[in-house]
């Protein structure tokens, strides 16, 4: 009912930025919150950031002041500015969001494929 498609991801220097952005799609009548989580290899799932519909932003500590999340509610579209990338940030980074949707009661999770982002040294 609800897919989210996440792009942007890649190989990138270290020191050098990246922008990830998630496209909502389906059977939607609003989106609440929504947010970017990575998970590296043998280790959890982590938040990166997340940001309400009304734009109220979080960030990991790791991300403060190299990172800016942004949503465009009209298009359902969201993205992930992340600067001054080092190897630690190499991971699989995931969108979620959840969703009121038009033929059910209530909001739902979703999450994307994920797209690799991999910073070399």
């Amino acid at each position: 009912q609800v897919r989210l498609v996440e792009t942007g991801g890649g190989l990138v220097q270290a020191g050098g930025s990246l922008t990830l952005s998630c496209a909502a799609s389906g059977s939607i009548v609003s989106i609440n919150a929504m947010g970017w989580y990575r998970q590296a290899p043998g280790k959890k799932r982590e938040l990166v950031a997340a940001i309400t519909s009304g734009g109220t932003t979080n960030y990991a500590d790791s991300m403060k002041g190299r990172s800016t999340i942004s949503r465009d509610n009209a298009k359902n579209l969201m993205s992930l500015q992340m600067n001054s990338l080092n190897p630690e940030d190499t991971a699989v980074y995931y969108c979620t969001a959840n969703v009121v949707l038009t033929a059910l009661p209530g909001n739902y999770d979703y999450w994307g494929q994920g797209t690799q982002v991999t910073v070399s040294s």
